[in-house]
């Protein structure tokens, strides 16, 4: 890969020579990585963004018009350059948030301009804040700080986190969709389990629902606390990832939810898919008990995710994760298992269905208490890796349920108007196509007429 020799590189030296590449693509220039989103420093940002996005057919974006900050996203709505103003290059890199991130490159010349050291803590693997004031003038960086961490495996050096410790309450500051979008870059990253573990306070103020979480100790069916288990259902759901097919890893880097990955997705839901236990757990002699549990975290989340302004299709997606955590292995461990049991399981989790059988079988590794065998847990997942290969060779062939009647065909044959009722007999006919009992439009005409 040679960034300076790239497309649109090549387009900003000719609109500006006397412009500056800096940030994260110069920094995953320096480790080899390839990067999509480019940031440059020019000394008119306004007109060097209007004429660049002209030249590459681009959309030119105002992002803060006051301190004269502007995006262009390129054609193929992948790659995207933001484009900033200043005088004063080592002013700008000094006012950054991380060493690693405050390295530019002269375009007129191509020399590394690097006042802060980055270069040499990216050679040791640091993310180190550049100024105690950065974080306190923008404390989206603490969590940024970990964000880097969990993308890049760098370690956080000692000074960065006392300031981290220091300011973490300031957390609360920054617009709550700016956090949510280093959250979800924390979740997508190789070494999200491990970086979880060491920002346990920041967790609480972001989900003050794991201070009730972390009350809940090991039982005779989890090696670890009910918060550690939750790390460690991340952990496994990473790891499951990594020795999978192509195929299932192509599903999980679909970014199916508002520019994030399944995985992400899946990730997220893996650290919150035991929320529900805290207000259901009750104690019987040494068997600790969490009954309903799954709905009960599924109905929290969905509070949970509204109040920090997730998406639609993200809460639904996560809830839906929450919800049938328990289900694939439910289904699998059925008395007389057939293809019509697998196919129920199906139909209802659609296009999930490679998601919640990856977060069963991370569940079920995270969980290996004394009362659980290896031979409990090695079949569990046999039966699991059965489910998923007989979904992954019939899932071409898939046809989506028919809609045998309407909402308003059913409210005529039983003479009815828009209630609770019409509700649950829609929901009857569907349970009973699900099941394969109901097949034909005069089969759901009749099983309406006598519901």
């Amino acid at each position: 890969m040679n960034l300076l020799n790239d497309e649109v590189i090549e387009q900003i030296k000719k609109i500006d020579s006397n412009s500056y590449l800096v940030g994260g693509a110069v920094r995953d220039y320096l480790l080899g990585k390839s990067s999509y989103d480019k940031d440059i420093i020019v000394k008119n940002a306004k007109q060097f963004a209007q004429i660049f996005s002209q030249k590459l057919n681009g959309t030119f974006i105002e992002l803060d018009s006051e301190n004269h900050i502007y995006r262009v996203v390129l054609s193929d709505k992948l790659n995207y350059v933001d484009i900033t103003e200043t005088n004063n290059i080592e002013l700008d890199l000094k006012r950054r948030d991380f060493t690693i991130n405050s390295i530019a490159i002269n375009l007129e010349n191509n020399e590394i301009i690097d006042i802060n050291n980055g270069q040499e803590d990216l050679q040791n693997k640091i993310i180190r804040s550049i100024s105690e004031q950065n974080i306190v003038e923008d404390p989206l960086r603490i969590l940024r700080a970990y964000r880097f961490s969990a993308i890049l495996g760098f370690e956080i050096e000692n000074k960065t986190k006392q300031q981290i410790k220091k300011h973490i309450q300031l957390i609360k500051k920054p617009a709550i969709e700016r956090i949510n979008y280093e959250l979800m870059k924390l979740f997508e990253g190789e070494y999200t389990a491990k970086v979880l573990l060491e920002m346990t306070d920041l967790i609480d103020i972001l989900y003050p629902v794991f201070i009730d979480v972390k009350k809940v100790p090991k039982n005779t069916h989890h090696h670890l606390n009910l918060f550690e288990h939750s790390i460690e259902t991340v952990n496994q759901i990473q790891k499951i990832y990594e020795t999978s097919q192509e195929e299932i890893k192509q599903h999980l880097n679909k970014q199916d939810f508002g520019g994030f990955s399944r995985l992400a997705h899946l990730k997220l839901a893996g650290f919150l898919h035991d929320i529900g236990k805290y207000s259901t757990w009750t104690i019987e002699g040494e068997r600790h008990r969490f009954i309903k549990h799954d709905d009960v975290g599924s109905k929290m989340v969905k509070e949970i995710l509204k109040q920090n302004k997730f998406s639609k299709k993200q809460i639904e997606y996560i809830a839906n994760m929450i919800k049938n955590h328990i289900y694939p292995s439910q289904v699998v461990s059925a008395e007389n298992i057939n293809e019509k049991i697998y196919m129920r399981y199906i139909r209802k989790m659609e296009d999930n269905v490679i998601d919640n059988i990856i977060l069963a079988k991370a569940d079920r590794l995270s969980a290996r208490g004394p009362a659980i065998s290896d031979d409990i847990v090695e079949e569990n997942i046999r039966n699991l890796d059965n489910l998923l290969n007989y979904y992954l060779s019939i899932k071409d062939k898939l046809k989506p349920i028919p809609k045998l009647l309407t909402g308003n065909e059913i409210m005529e044959l039983k003479h009815i108007q828009q209630s609770p009722l019409l509700g649950k007999i829609i929901k009857a006919l569907q349970e009973e196509q699900l099941e394969g009992n109901i097949t034909t439009k005069e089969e759901a005409i009749n099983f309406v007429l006598t519901y």
